[in-house]
């Protein structure tokens, strides 16, 4: 499709306007949230007549929804069986002082957030964490911190970690192994990373206890269904598997999903599981993006800008870091599709921003959806944890950990 230069004001004004939404979250004087400001700058461009209805629907990317809809069903059948909460209570059991529980937390959030989206693992977990310490008499701020920042740094590790991920894998078609073995031991050094900083800002906090009190939010002991968490389990641990033998993972995800479906559930508490909105604002994006990419971006004639696409790792990093703080990592992701086609090592460019993208999600509560959900989850359980708070671990955090990953897709030989 050429470009339509009398189209270039018109797309230049609605996606500027939608990313700008995006950047403040909100509209003032109208309650709509970045979803609907998406699917409005979708509405937008389709009625503007930048693009038609069909190929508004071909530049939604079916095999990307498709995914993050069959890994939420996944993580709500392992929530409901109790698998989360049964994991955390019997790992805890074995702790024998703050930091080993420390060092559990954020081992188990990482290592569930590398299969599973980590938003949803922040879902389940954060009111477990803080029902553990109480009963532990510790302070919950430091675990808490450690599960937010976990949970994005072990999402890094797969394709299946996180929603832009997801997004990354499908657009780059890369294999899922191939992704994990390049960004698995980033991951891994940064959980390293992780228990260190945390324990260190927190030397004082993780040795004092506090008066025992009861979290109105859960029973004594979890509640575990042993039928649907066998069948849960069994089938998490079966997509997975096909996951890294190089079986389509939209397919896997999906069907997974219809698997766990056939059960006497009510579909009812599996759909109010669902991340709609998020579905949404991939949906409205998909088509903003688009038709900016088609009638401006392909107008700037990236190919051209040799210089400073031939060190990828390097551009990509920097800016992702910069552009997932200011509009939210998902968004980001989608803007360097046409600059990353027109770099000559493409995929060391999308592991670069696959990796920069997500550590980036830890330099402030705002930076990821798993860190509002962990905020949000302790402020009902009676929890502060404030912006000035995160900040200790949040800003040293991800400086290091983004120059592990830079240094690693450098300097690391594949």
């Amino acid at each position: 499709m050429s470009v339509d230069h009398e189209m270039i004001p018109l797309v230049s004004l609605i996606f500027g306007l939608t990313y700008l939404g995006l950047a403040i979250g909100r509209v003032p004087g109208l309650r709509i949230d970045r979803a609907g400001i998406a699917l409005v700058g979708a509405a937008a461009m389709l009625s503007g007549g930048v693009l038609d209805l069909a190929e508004a629907t071909r530049a939604v990317d079916g095999a990307t929804l498709m995914l993050l809809f069959g890994m939420m069903v996944v993580a709500a059948h392992l929530e409901m069986a109790g698998f989360f909460a049964l994991a955390t209570e019997r790992i805890a059991a074995r702790c024998s002082g703050p930091r080993t529980l420390l060092a559990v937390v954020i081992g188990l959030a990482g290592v569930l957030s590398a299969f599973l989206v980590n938003d949803v693992v922040c879902l389940a977990l954060t009111p477990l964490v803080v029902r553990l310490c109480r009963r532990l008499r510790r302070r919950p701020i430091p675990y808490l911190v450690g599960l937010a920042t976990a949970s994005n740094i072990g999402s890094v590790a797969t394709i299946t970690g996180n929603p832009q991920n997801i997004i990354i894998g499908s657009l780059s078609n890369l294999p899922y192994l191939r992704f994990a073995e390049r960004l698995a031991p980033v991951a891994l050094i940064g959980l390293g990373l992780d228990f260190a900083i945390v324990a260190l800002v927190y030397r004082r906090a993780l040795g004092e206890t506090i008066a025992p009190g009861p979290s109105p939010l859960f029973p004594a002991r979890p509640r575990v269904h042993p039928g649907l968490l066998a069948k849960s389990v069994t089938v998490t641990l079966a997509a997975v598997a096909l996951f890294f033998v190089g079986a389509p993972i939209a397919l896997v995800a999906l069907a997974a999903a219809g698997v766990l479906m056939l059960d006497r559930i009510r579909p009812e508490k599996v759909y109010r599981a669902i991340d709609w909105p998020l579905l949404i604002l991939f949906s409205g994006l998909f088509v903003v993006v688009h038709a900016f990419e088609v009638h401006v971006v392909r107008s700037w004639g990236i190919e051209r800008w040799e210089a400073l696409l031939r060190s990828p790792v390097v551009l990509v990093s920097l800016l992702s870091v910069a552009l997932s703080n200011l509009v939210s990592n998902v968004p980001a992701v989608l803007l360097f599709k046409p600059l990353i086609e027109a770099m000559p090592h493409r995929e060391t460019a999308w592991l670069a921003l696959a990796m920069s993208s997500t550590l980036a999600g830890n330099l402030t509560v705002l930076g990821s959806v798993a860190n509002l959900i962990v905020v949000e989850g302790a402020r009902r359980a009676g929890t502060h944890l404030s912006f000035g708070e995160y900040l200790k671990v949040g800003v040293p955090l991800t400086i290091l950990t983004t120059a592990v990953g830079v240094g690693w897709l450098a300097l690391v030989p594949y």
